[in-house]
């Protein structure tokens, strides 16, 4: 199903704009496409293929007419290092594994549309992406290295091994490629200043191109692309290998997930707000994994939407989806004609493009502003980081996932809760802890669990309450506001009816308020209603203190007795 009327939808005026985005994001892709082919251990046509079937396909099903569906630079150093366990480089059964990435990817992805799976993305904390992806441009980084110094160094799927590597060949160092490297780095980061939709990796390639040609024939050496194919992706069944999809499954779920999480985050943040709503989850599952699927036909490795040229298409102007569209024509002519022109193309442009559009992801204003916000949050990124700059990219990316499940489950476990006194003078219950003047008695607590109660939670709950009364030995009642509670599953039902008993042992009245319908459509249900009594149930703590016996109010009660509309917390 098409998620936009790409027919309907569109003027002639709308096309032009959707045209010229095209062509500025287009002269992006091409030089980024053949970097990322090469950071992913495959030869550069690749990245070309990889540029063309997923750019034509996604705008048909997906739900953003901004995300610009292509190579990028961290999806490529996953596979590269997922990957080259498995086979060498640039070998056909590497190329192979790299093709079945990406159709077992996308078969997971459509899958997980299928199921309505998308709002698992959001358990995937943004402390953990942001240390994923601080480690990953690092680590691309590095990898670039070898390239843009001009040396000829044996690749490796860890950093530390890269960096000892390099340290090995440091006195080789080509002063030559060096210059050339950095200059590309300040061409492509000083346009993006000056404006951002400026094609500074095109302007890069070109000038270096130039410049490679003049060198070769005055007598120096500089590596270079050599010859790339033409013609564009044939359709190809060769991949297929249920022994190669087993062995890429691992990889693809984390590919999966990763493409996922990235591109959900670009659409929306580049969507106008009045428009931020229509990005679809489960429509942006399928529509990326349908790209990655038909593209695996055309010999195209795993894709996903790209924030550098998703920017760029929004900021030239595109308005709908045909500007995608466009920009594939645009490769499937280059495929076709314009090949040839890439031959003197240097390699350490290759490697200035590749980490020009990476040290973007490595933000101090980041790490500054979260350990100044939430030091635990501090701790789960730079656990994440460190994790993936020494185990590597894919043990990284695992570590990070299980990490935010981790803190989920932790925090759903334990969640927050408050005991309550009456701030003096006002109408409003507040936590005493964060307000010592709020008033309290000695043989009354009122008492809120801010989460619903399940089984793993449930636990925690009773251990909670019945610690606060060990506490104080002398309450007589305990005020439950139940405002934050929305469900009690059957764990949670069996741990009230065993608090109902422990604090009938100990004398002590249990008093239900601010109870939510469903909440209390279960507790009658389970009959627990009956056991707390009808008159123990009240709409706000106000009701409920009204209606206690006089030696449980006490100076406070006669405080309650005085305030309307006592709901608040």
């Amino acid at each position: 199903m098409v998620s936009f009327d790409l027919l309907k939808g569109s003027t002639r005026q709308i096309l032009r704009r959707d045209l010229i985005a095209a062509l500025t994001v287009a002269v992006m892709l091409i030089p980024q496409g053949i970097a990322y082919a090469v950071l992913s251990g495959l030869p550069a046509i690749y990245g070309l293929y990889a540029a063309l079937i997923p750019t034509l396909i996604y705008p048909l099903l997906g739900s953003s007419p901004f995300l610009s569906v292509g190579p990028v630079a961290l999806i490529s150093i996953i596979l590269f290092a997922g990957l080259s366990v498995l086979a060498e480089p640039g070998s056909q059964l590497y190329i192979e594994l790299a093709i079945m990435t990406a159709l077992a990817a996308g078969i997971i992805q459509c899958i997980f549309s299928l199921f309505k799976l998308g709002f698992l993305a959001r358990f995937i904390s943004q402390p953990v992406m942001a240390g994923f992806t601080s480690a990953a441009a690092i680590i691309i980084i590095v990898s670039q290295l070898s390239s843009l110094f001009g040396l000829q160094i044996p690749r490796s799927s860890t950093m530390l091994e890269t960096v000892r590597q390099l340290c090995m060949y440091a006195q080789s160092i080509d002063p030559l490629s060096l210059s050339m490297g950095l200059l590309g780095i300040l061409l492509i980061l000083g346009l993006k200043r000056i404006r951002r939709s400026l094609p500074g990796a095109l302007f890069a390639v070109v000038l270096g191109t130039v410049a490679t040609w003049l060198l070769l024939r005055s007598g120096h050496s500089v590596a270079i692309l050599a010859e790339v194919p033409s013609g564009l992706p044939a359709f190809k069944l060769g991949f297929l290998s249920w022994s190669h999809f087993v062995r890429v499954l691992p990889l693809a779920l984390i590919i999966s997930l990763i493409s996922f999480i990235e591109s959900i985050a670009i659409a929306k943040s580049l969507a106008p707000q009045n428009v931020r709503t229509t990005i679809d989850p489960d429509k942006e599952l399928l529509g990326l994994g349908m790209s990655k699927i038909v593209g695996a036909f055309f010999q195209a490795f795993p894709t996903t939407g790209s924030f550098s040229r998703s920017a760029v298409n929004e900021a030239s102007g595109a308005r709908t989806g045909w500007s995608s569209i466009f920009c594939g024509l645009i490769i499937a002519l280059t495929l076709l004609f314009g090949t040839h022109l890439l031959y003197y193309l240097p390699r350490p442009i290759l490697a200035a493009v590749v980490i020009a559009s990476v040290v973007g992801l490595i933000k101090p204003a980041y790490f500054k502003h979260i350990y100044h916000l939430d030091r635990r949050d501090f701790t789960v990124f730079l656990t994440t980081f460190l994790l993936t700059l020494l185990l590597g990219i894919q043990l990284g990316v695992l570590a990070g996932m299980v990490l935010s499940i981790f803190l989920v489950l932790r925090q759903t476990a334990k969640p927050h809760y408050a005991v309550l006194g009456l701030l003096p003078g006002t109408n409003s219950y507040r936590n005493i802890a964060r307000f010592p003047e709020a008033e309290v008695h000695e043989d009354l607590m009122t008492f809120r669990y801010d989460a619903d109660i399940y089984f793993g939670n449930s636990e925690h709950f009773i251990n909670t309450i019945l610690d606060k009364l060990n506490d104080a030995p002398k309450i007589k009642t305990i005020i439950l506001k139940a405002s934050s509670i929305g469900h009690i599953d059957s764990t949670g039902i069996d741990t009230f009816e065993v608090l109902l008993s422990e604090l009938k042992q100990r004398g002590i009245k249990l008093v239900l308020t601010n109870i939510r319908g469903p909440v209390r459509d279960i507790l009658n249900h389970a009959g627990l209603m009956d056991a707390i009594g009808a008159e123990n149930n009240y709409l706000n703590i106000h009701d409920a203190l009204a209606h206690l016996d006089e030696g449980h109010q006490g100076k406070v009660s006669q405080n309650y007795a005085a305030q309307k509309n006592s709901d608040r917390n």
